[in-house]
């Protein structure tokens, strides 16, 4: 669906909210900064987000049949993926490749999504082929979502989602285990991080309580890049005590000059 329609938040057309006076908000009431940074923003830095009222889309031809291919097959898949991006495959058809062991894993998961430039190679395919067939992966995916489209023509700045051009596919990454004890699951958690090979794999937190800008920067410019910045100033515009916060939430700049004393 990314190919032909972008995201859901590119397709919302109004919203209630209900702000740090207890004001209930529209989008002509709370104005275009507000709206635009609920929209994909991270809405709970803001307010409540009582509604969405979203732009309807026909999906009566988007039926398609799910393939069950082997490792080898998926191999060439990835290649395949890239190639229909460069050439432009029809902004209505859809292809997603999920990467797993058993269907037991994709009913439960621990997600960690990344946004890919560069195909992966062959060798590396390989390589992950070998990771999914040691004990920890017997219920993990790696899912594929190719971009291209709509997604290439929405500007980065449209809503704060900036990750569009240039972006070949967007990859999930999951793992699920039932075992109970501490011990099991930081195995899991081990064998996903070697997977993904990244120190990312935590992006980062705020600090307990009323956290800084410098603190949230250190994950806010992953999400978000440059617009990032504009939802600090939107959060200091509606939010500036920091009212509404989480461990992921926008903070404000009011906060963070008082404590370096500006």
């Amino acid at each position: 669906m990314l190919r032909k329609y972008g995201l859901a938040a590119d397709n919302v057309i109004d919203a209630r909210l209900i702000n740090v006076n207890g004001e209930i908000l529209d989008r002509k009431s709370m104005g275009e900064d507000l709206f635009w940074a609920i929209r994909g923003g991270g809405g709970a830095s803001f307010g409540v987000i009582l509604e969405w009222k979203i732009k309807l889309l026909s999906l009566m031809q988007e039926n398609f049949p799910e393939l069950g291919l082997a490792k080898e097959d998926c191999t060439e898949m990835s290649w395949i993926e890239s190639v229909l991006y460069i050439a432009g495959f029809p902004r209505g058809e859809s292809l997603e490749v999920l990467l797993d062991r058993t269907p037991l894993a994709r009913q439960y998961f621990k997600a960690k999504s990344d946004y890919v430039r560069e195909p992966i190679s062959k060798n590396g395919l390989e390589g992950i082929w070998k990771m999914f067939y040691e004990d920890e992966a017997e219920a993990a995916v790696m899912i594929l979502s190719p971009y291209g489209g709509k997604m290439d023509e929405i500007s980065e700045y449209a809503i704060p989602f900036p990750h569009r051009a240039g972006n070949l596919y967007k990859i999930q990454h999951l793992v699920y285990w039932e075992e109970e004890w501490e011990v099991a699951a930081e195995r899991h958690i081990s064998w996903i991080r070697r997977l993904y090979v990244s120190k990312d794999l935590d992006v980062g937190v705020n600090n307990q309580g009323n956290t800084s800008y410098a603190q949230t920067s250190i994950w806010g410019f992953k999400y978000f890049k440059n617009n990032f910045n504009r939802l600090v100033k939107v959060k200091t515009m509606v939010d500036p005590g920091n009212f509404f916060r989480n461990e992921q939430s926008i903070p404000p700049v009011s906060l963070w000059r008082k404590k370096k004393g500006d």
